[in-house]
Protein backbone atom coordinates (compact mmCIF):
# COMPACT_ATOMS: atom_id res chain seq x y z
CA UNK A 1 0.00 0.00 0.00
CA UNK A 2 1.12 3.82 -0.44
CA UNK A 3 1.66 5.09 2.95
CA UNK A 4 3.82 8.93 4.11
CA UNK A 5 5.89 8.56 6.17
CA UNK A 6 7.72 11.49 9.13
CA UNK A 7 11.04 10.90 7.77
CA UNK A 8 13.69 12.86 9.57
CA UNK A 9 11.58 15.36 11.17
CA UNK A 10 13.44 18.56 10.35
CA UNK A 11 10.51 20.36 8.50
CA UNK A 12 7.48 19.71 6.36
CA UNK A 13 9.60 18.59 3.85
CA UNK A 14 10.30 15.68 5.53
CA UNK A 15 6.92 13.98 4.58
CA UNK A 16 7.60 11.51 1.87
CA UNK A 17 5.29 8.25 0.51
CA UNK A 18 6.84 5.35 0.41
CA UNK A 19 5.40 1.85 0.00
CA UNK A 20 4.56 -0.18 2.86
CA UNK A 21 3.32 -3.76 3.86
CA UNK A 22 -0.89 -4.20 3.89
CA UNK A 23 -1.26 -4.26 7.87
CA UNK A 24 -2.87 -7.32 8.99
CA UNK A 25 -5.40 -7.26 12.28
CA UNK A 26 -3.79 -8.86 15.15
CA UNK A 27 -5.92 -10.47 18.11
CA UNK A 28 -8.76 -7.40 19.11
CA UNK A 29 -7.19 -5.10 16.48
CA UNK A 30 -8.98 -4.16 13.28
CA UNK A 31 -7.93 -2.78 9.98
CA UNK A 32 -9.57 0.19 7.82
CA UNK A 33 -9.74 1.64 4.27
CA UNK A 34 -8.84 5.50 4.69
CA UNK A 35 -11.70 7.84 2.95
CA UNK A 36 -10.14 10.86 4.62
CA UNK A 37 -7.56 12.45 6.98
CA UNK A 38 -7.38 15.35 9.15
CA UNK A 39 -4.67 17.44 9.66
CA UNK A 40 -4.04 18.87 12.78
CA UNK A 41 -1.29 21.59 14.51
CA UNK A 42 0.49 19.02 16.20
CA UNK A 43 1.00 16.84 12.97
CA UNK A 44 3.32 20.05 11.60
CA UNK A 45 5.25 20.14 14.89
CA UNK A 46 5.89 16.35 14.92
CA UNK A 47 7.16 17.04 11.50
CA UNK A 48 9.34 20.08 12.63
CA UNK A 49 10.59 18.33 15.32
CA UNK A 50 9.05 20.34 17.86
CA UNK A 51 6.65 17.65 19.84
CA UNK A 52 9.12 15.82 22.06
CA UNK A 53 11.67 13.81 21.16
CA UNK A 54 11.91 12.75 17.05
CA UNK A 55 9.84 9.86 16.43
CA UNK A 56 10.46 6.59 14.01
CA UNK A 57 11.65 7.91 10.72
CA UNK A 58 9.32 5.06 9.16
CA UNK A 59 6.48 5.96 11.49
CA UNK A 60 3.10 6.79 9.76
CA UNK A 61 2.33 10.19 10.55
CA UNK A 62 -1.15 12.20 11.31
CA UNK A 63 -3.62 11.25 14.65
CA UNK A 64 -7.38 11.41 12.83
CA UNK A 65 -9.31 10.50 10.17
CA UNK A 66 -12.47 7.75 8.84
CA UNK A 67 -12.36 4.96 7.57
CA UNK A 68 -14.19 1.86 6.18
CA UNK A 69 -13.60 -1.96 8.43
CA UNK A 70 -12.27 -4.50 6.05
CA UNK A 71 -11.19 -6.97 8.53
CA UNK A 72 -11.07 -7.79 11.75
CA UNK A 73 -8.85 -10.05 14.35
CA UNK A 74 -10.18 -12.63 17.05
CA UNK A 75 -11.57 -10.96 19.51
CA UNK A 76 -12.35 -8.09 17.93
CA UNK A 77 -15.78 -6.96 19.00
CA UNK A 78 -17.94 -4.03 18.55
CA UNK A 79 -17.63 -3.27 15.43
CA UNK A 80 -18.16 -4.66 12.22
CA UNK A 81 -16.69 -4.83 8.43
CA UNK A 82 -18.26 -2.61 6.33
CA UNK A 83 -18.59 -0.57 9.03
CA UNK A 84 -17.10 3.51 8.86
CA UNK A 85 -15.26 4.18 12.19
CA UNK A 86 -12.93 6.90 13.59
CA UNK A 87 -11.18 7.12 16.98
CA UNK A 88 -9.30 8.98 19.56
CA UNK A 89 -5.83 8.99 19.05
CA UNK A 90 -5.06 7.69 22.79
CA UNK A 91 -6.73 4.21 21.47
CA UNK A 92 -6.17 2.84 25.08
CA UNK A 93 -7.98 5.73 26.92
CA UNK A 94 -11.79 3.71 26.32
CA UNK A 95 -13.13 5.60 29.58
CA UNK A 96 -12.24 7.42 33.14
CA UNK A 97 -9.85 9.78 33.56
CA UNK A 98 -6.30 10.99 31.91
CA UNK A 99 -3.61 8.67 32.86
CA UNK A 100 0.49 8.87 31.23
CA UNK A 101 0.06 5.73 29.80
CA UNK A 102 -2.53 6.35 27.26
CA UNK A 103 0.58 8.83 25.37
CA UNK A 104 2.76 5.27 25.00
CA UNK A 105 -0.41 4.80 22.51
CA UNK A 106 -0.81 7.17 20.25
CA UNK A 107 -1.63 7.32 16.78
CA UNK A 108 0.75 9.52 14.82
CA UNK A 109 3.50 9.15 17.44
CA UNK A 110 4.01 6.29 18.83
CA UNK A 111 1.35 4.13 16.60
CA UNK A 112 1.38 4.21 13.04
CA UNK A 113 -1.17 7.12 11.78
CA UNK A 114 -3.87 7.49 9.29
CA UNK A 115 -1.43 9.00 6.37
CA UNK A 116 -1.89 5.72 4.00
CA UNK A 117 -4.37 3.90 2.51
CA UNK A 118 -4.96 1.63 5.20
CA UNK A 119 -4.55 1.88 9.17
CA UNK A 120 -4.22 -0.99 11.73
CA UNK A 121 -6.12 -0.05 15.50
CA UNK A 122 -7.40 -1.66 18.35
CA UNK A 123 -10.62 -2.50 17.66
CA UNK A 124 -12.31 -1.54 21.42
CA UNK A 125 -11.23 2.39 20.43
CA UNK A 126 -13.37 2.22 17.56
CA UNK A 127 -16.54 4.54 17.34
CA UNK A 128 -19.31 3.83 14.41
CA UNK A 129 -20.12 6.24 12.10
CA UNK A 130 -23.78 7.24 12.24
CA UNK A 131 -25.49 7.73 8.34
CA UNK A 132 -26.34 10.46 9.09
CA UNK A 133 -22.41 12.22 9.13
CA UNK A 134 -20.69 12.58 5.91
CA UNK A 135 -17.47 10.77 5.57
CA UNK A 136 -15.78 14.86 5.16
CA UNK A 137 -17.94 15.54 8.78
CA UNK A 138 -16.36 12.40 10.36
CA UNK A 139 -13.00 12.81 9.58
CA UNK A 140 -12.46 16.06 12.17
CA UNK A 141 -14.26 14.80 14.71
CA UNK A 142 -11.32 12.47 17.14
CA UNK A 143 -8.56 15.13 17.75
CA UNK A 144 -9.46 18.67 17.44
CA UNK A 145 -13.38 18.49 17.87
CA UNK A 146 -12.77 16.24 20.34
CA UNK A 147 -10.75 18.35 22.32
CA UNK A 148 -12.93 21.22 22.16
CA UNK A 149 -16.08 18.75 23.47
CA UNK A 150 -13.22 17.89 26.74
CA UNK A 151 -13.03 21.42 27.10
CA UNK A 152 -16.54 23.27 26.58
CA UNK A 153 -18.80 19.95 28.10
CA UNK A 154 -16.67 17.76 30.17
CA UNK A 155 -14.63 20.15 32.09
CA UNK A 156 -16.57 23.40 30.91
CA UNK A 157 -19.52 22.06 32.55
CA UNK A 158 -21.28 24.53 29.73
CA UNK A 159 -24.95 25.48 30.33
CA UNK A 160 -27.68 27.73 28.25
CA UNK A 161 -26.65 31.46 28.11
CA UNK A 162 -22.74 31.11 29.40
CA UNK A 163 -20.67 32.77 27.38
CA UNK A 164 -17.74 30.90 26.33
CA UNK A 165 -14.45 32.40 24.85
CA UNK A 166 -12.37 30.56 21.85
CA UNK A 167 -8.95 31.87 20.51
CA UNK A 168 -8.44 32.21 16.96
CA UNK A 169 -10.69 30.13 14.31
CA UNK A 170 -8.36 26.95 13.78
CA UNK A 171 -10.13 23.29 14.62
CA UNK A 172 -10.59 23.49 18.20
CA UNK A 173 -11.61 27.31 18.20
CA UNK A 174 -14.52 26.34 15.50
CA UNK A 175 -15.80 23.46 17.25
CA UNK A 176 -16.10 24.82 20.03
CA UNK A 177 -18.06 27.41 18.36
CA UNK A 178 -20.53 25.28 17.40
CA UNK A 179 -20.43 22.74 19.96
CA UNK A 180 -21.42 25.88 22.93
CA UNK A 181 -23.93 26.87 20.30
CA UNK A 182 -25.60 23.63 20.37
CA UNK A 183 -25.91 23.20 24.32
CA UNK A 184 -27.48 27.05 23.90
CA UNK A 185 -24.38 29.52 24.82
CA UNK A 186 -22.98 32.61 23.67
CA UNK A 187 -19.79 32.27 22.16
CA UNK A 188 -17.09 35.13 21.51
CA UNK A 189 -13.91 34.42 19.13
CA UNK A 190 -11.05 36.43 18.52
CA UNK A 191 -8.76 36.84 15.72
CA UNK A 192 -6.33 39.17 13.38
CA UNK A 193 -9.01 38.74 10.28
CA UNK A 194 -11.99 40.95 9.82
CA UNK A 195 -12.79 38.50 7.17
CA UNK A 196 -12.35 35.39 9.31
CA UNK A 197 -14.33 37.17 12.09
CA UNK A 198 -16.89 37.99 9.46
CA UNK A 199 -17.08 34.00 8.93
CA UNK A 200 -17.53 33.08 12.38
CA UNK A 201 -20.34 35.35 13.13
CA UNK A 202 -22.04 33.70 10.48
CA UNK A 203 -21.40 30.34 11.81
CA UNK A 204 -22.72 31.74 14.65
CA UNK A 205 -20.14 33.48 16.77
CA UNK A 206 -22.29 36.45 19.20
CA UNK A 207 -19.17 38.58 19.65
CA UNK A 208 -15.62 38.98 18.24
CA UNK A 209 -12.83 40.96 18.69
CA UNK A 210 -9.76 41.65 16.34
CA UNK A 211 -6.64 41.58 18.52
CA UNK A 212 -4.85 43.37 16.04
CA UNK A 213 -7.34 46.16 16.35
CA UNK A 214 -7.83 45.66 20.09
CA UNK A 215 -4.52 44.77 21.73
CA UNK A 216 -6.25 44.44 24.96
CA UNK A 217 -8.87 42.23 23.58
CA UNK A 218 -10.48 41.50 27.05
CA UNK A 219 -10.92 44.53 27.88
CA UNK A 220 -12.92 45.00 24.53
CA UNK A 221 -14.87 41.93 25.29
CA UNK A 222 -15.87 43.33 28.55
CA UNK A 223 -17.00 46.02 26.96
CA UNK A 224 -18.95 44.26 24.14
CA UNK A 225 -20.53 42.22 26.82
CA UNK A 226 -21.54 45.19 29.58
CA UNK A 227 -18.86 43.52 31.49
CA UNK A 228 -19.84 40.06 32.48
CA UNK A 229 -17.21 37.86 31.30
CA UNK A 230 -16.59 34.54 30.10
CA UNK A 231 -17.53 32.12 31.81
CA UNK A 232 -15.53 29.37 29.73
CA UNK A 233 -12.68 30.03 27.94
CA UNK A 234 -11.10 27.75 25.74
CA UNK A 235 -7.40 28.36 25.38
CA UNK A 236 -4.93 27.20 22.64
CA UNK A 237 -2.41 30.09 22.77
CA UNK A 238 -0.64 29.33 25.98
CA UNK A 239 1.12 32.20 28.25
CA UNK A 240 1.34 34.34 25.51
CA UNK A 241 -2.74 35.10 25.62
CA UNK A 242 -2.99 33.38 29.19
CA UNK A 243 -3.05 37.03 30.68
CA UNK A 244 -5.73 38.53 28.63
CA UNK A 245 -7.84 34.97 29.18
CA UNK A 246 -8.11 35.58 32.58
CA UNK A 247 -8.89 38.97 32.56
CA UNK A 248 -11.75 38.05 30.00
CA UNK A 249 -13.26 35.60 32.85
CA UNK A 250 -16.52 36.15 34.94
CA UNK A 251 -16.04 34.94 38.52
CA UNK A 252 -16.34 31.45 39.24
CA UNK A 253 -14.92 30.84 34.73
CA UNK A 254 -13.41 27.92 33.81
CA UNK A 255 -10.03 28.35 31.31
CA UNK A 256 -9.25 24.92 29.62
CA UNK A 257 -5.93 24.79 28.40
CA UNK A 258 -4.60 23.51 25.26
CA UNK A 259 -2.40 22.27 23.32
CA UNK A 260 1.55 22.68 22.98
CA UNK A 261 1.93 26.42 23.35
CA UNK A 262 4.55 28.48 24.92
CA UNK A 263 5.72 27.56 28.47
CA UNK A 264 7.97 30.09 28.85
CA UNK A 265 8.09 32.79 31.95
CA UNK A 266 5.68 32.76 35.48
CA UNK A 267 2.00 32.24 36.07
CA UNK A 268 0.65 35.65 34.97
CA UNK A 269 -2.02 37.27 36.21
CA UNK A 270 -1.83 35.13 39.90
CA UNK A 271 -4.16 37.52 42.17
CA UNK A 272 -7.17 37.68 39.56
CA UNK A 273 -6.99 33.84 38.90
CA UNK A 274 -7.83 34.31 43.00
CA UNK A 275 -9.85 36.74 43.42
CA UNK A 276 -12.04 35.35 40.49
CA UNK A 277 -12.47 31.68 41.76
CA UNK A 278 -11.03 30.92 38.67
CA UNK A 279 -10.31 27.53 37.46
CA UNK A 280 -7.29 26.21 35.50
CA UNK A 281 -7.22 22.66 33.53
CA UNK A 282 -5.03 21.63 30.79
CA UNK A 283 -6.29 18.75 28.93
CA UNK A 284 -5.49 16.31 26.37
CA UNK A 285 -7.72 14.88 23.47
CA UNK A 286 -10.32 12.86 24.91
CA UNK A 287 -11.65 9.29 25.70
CA UNK A 288 -13.83 6.87 23.41
CA UNK A 289 -16.41 7.61 25.96
CA UNK A 290 -15.96 11.46 25.18
CA UNK A 291 -16.43 10.75 21.42
CA UNK A 292 -19.40 8.77 21.51
CA UNK A 293 -21.41 11.38 23.18
CA UNK A 294 -19.93 14.01 21.02
CA UNK A 295 -21.36 11.96 18.19
CA UNK A 296 -25.02 11.40 19.95
CA UNK A 297 -24.90 14.98 20.47
CA UNK A 298 -24.11 15.72 16.68
CA UNK A 299 -26.91 13.02 15.58
CA UNK A 300 -29.60 15.23 17.93
CA UNK A 301 -28.65 18.72 16.94
CA UNK A 302 -27.06 18.46 13.29
CA UNK A 303 -23.80 20.84 14.56
CA UNK A 304 -20.73 19.73 12.10
CA UNK A 305 -17.07 20.76 11.98
CA UNK A 306 -16.36 23.58 9.72
CA UNK A 307 -14.20 22.43 6.73
CA UNK A 308 -12.28 24.94 5.10
CA UNK A 309 -10.52 22.56 2.12
CA UNK A 310 -9.87 19.40 0.93
CA UNK A 311 -6.63 17.72 -0.84
CA UNK A 312 -5.72 15.26 -2.84
CA UNK A 313 -3.66 12.35 -1.18
CA UNK A 314 -0.93 13.03 -3.23
CA UNK A 315 -1.16 16.73 -2.23
CA UNK A 316 -0.24 16.35 1.25
CA UNK A 317 2.55 18.60 1.89
CA UNK A 318 0.69 21.37 -0.02
CA UNK A 319 -2.04 20.44 2.66
CA UNK A 320 0.73 21.11 5.47
CA UNK A 321 1.99 24.30 3.85
CA UNK A 322 -1.36 25.51 3.55
CA UNK A 323 -2.25 24.39 7.53
CA UNK A 324 0.93 26.28 8.57
CA UNK A 325 0.21 29.53 6.36
CA UNK A 326 -2.80 29.99 8.83
CA UNK A 327 -5.27 30.98 5.71
CA UNK A 328 -7.73 28.28 7.08
CA UNK A 329 -11.12 28.39 9.39
CA UNK A 330 -11.61 25.04 10.64
CA UNK A 331 -10.19 22.15 9.24
CA UNK A 332 -8.16 20.99 6.75
CA UNK A 333 -8.70 17.04 4.93
CA UNK A 334 -6.66 14.67 2.96
CA UNK A 335 -8.74 12.64 0.55
CA UNK A 336 -6.99 8.70 0.46
CA UNK A 337 -10.03 6.60 -0.99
Amino acid sequence: MKAYQLGEQTGLESLTIAERDMPVAGPGEAVLKVKYVCLNNRDLQILEGRYGAKKAEDRIPFSEGVGEVVSLGEGAVGIAVGDRAIAPHFVSWIDGPFEMRYFGADLGTMLDGWMAEYVKVPAAALVKVPDSLTDEAAAPLAAASLTAWHAVVEVGQVRAGDLVVALGTGGVAMAALQIAKANGAFVAITSSSDEKLEQARKLGADYTVNYATHPDWASELQRQTGGRGADIVVETGGQHTLPQSINACAVNARIVIIGVGSAEGPLPNYGGIIGKNITLKGIAEGSRAMLVRMVRAMEATGFAPVVDRVFGFHEALDACRYLKSGAHLGKVLIKVG
